[in-house]
């Protein structure tokens, strides 16, 4: 697709109030409260209805450029190359995108008036396992502490005990869980094993998972639990009284 075409089509999506989403290589410059040039590369452009301004690399899940609601956006052709330029003035910010080449561009008319529910925060999700491990992660687990110190490698949000006898550090997720999550739980399931000596547990209980990182925790020898955060609140009738303590893990 021309420059010219696509800046055409762009600005009648702007003026329709559509939105507006571009796989294309570009540059991007930023000069407001600081100022910043990112090279060339493939990257996913987002206009929003209401002026929000997106541009994501191939990876990540935050944007490495934006402009919030209430910008100015404008489109314009420079010869090959499509300018996009969203600006704000208070405070004094542009965004400016150069698109070299464009692989694809769609323009939607979407609406969207639900209402945004949310059951719970991690802490409150942690709780109800805490409270109640049996029906939300399906067996019998004793709380040993809540949020366990692990020296410089971090805080457990739960380490508990099994039936046989086994460590299990649990941690919880309020969203899909990824990598990142195994490789959290990896290095806490370390850090007790080399503590505390014996088989450790890891159990990453979350809504759901990435298949890379359903892969990747059964390739570690860890384990998955899917929550459902609506129930688990629901399940959540009270705090234990318990305070991991010598005489407890002792005890297990």
């Amino acid at each position: 697709m021309q420059a010219a075409e696509a800046a055409g089509m762009i600005a009648a999506a702007l003026a329709r109030r559509n939105v507006v989403v571009i796989v294309a290589t570009c540059t991007v410059e930023y000069d407001g409260r600081a100022r910043s040039r990112l090279g060339e590369g493939d990257r996913v452009i987002i206009v929003k209805s209401d002026g929000t301004v997106l541009v994501h690399r191939p990876y990540g899940s935050l944007p490495v450029n934006y402009q919030p609601e209430g910008s100015a956006v404008s489109v314009r052709a420079e010869g090959d190359t499509l300018v996009i330029t969203a600006v704000r003035p208070r405070p004094s910010e542009r965004l400016t995108i150069r698109v070299r080449r464009i692989a694809h561009l769609v323009v939607a008319e979407l609406r969207d008036d639900a209402e945004f529910e949310l059951w719970g925060s991690e802490d409150e999700l942690r709780d109800a396992i805490a409270r109640n491990p049996e029906l939300l992660l399906g067996e019998r687990l004793k709380p040993v502490e809540v949020e366990a110190k692990l020296g410089r490698v971090g805080f457990a949000d739960l380490l508990m005990v099994d039936e046989a006898g086994n460590y299990v550090v649990v941690e919880v997720k309020r969203e899909e869980a990824g990598v990142d999550a195994v490789f959290q739980l990896k290095r806490y399931v370390g850090y007790v094993q080399r503590a505390l000596g014996g088989r450790v547990r890891g159990i990453l209980a979350a809504p759901s998972i990435t298949r890379r990182a359903l892969a990747l925790l059964s390739k570690e020898g860890l384990e998955f639990r899917r929550i459902d955060p609506k129930a688990a609140v629901k399940a959540k009738s009270g705090l234990l009284g318990f305070i991991g303590g010598d005489e407890e893990q002792s005890g297990a």
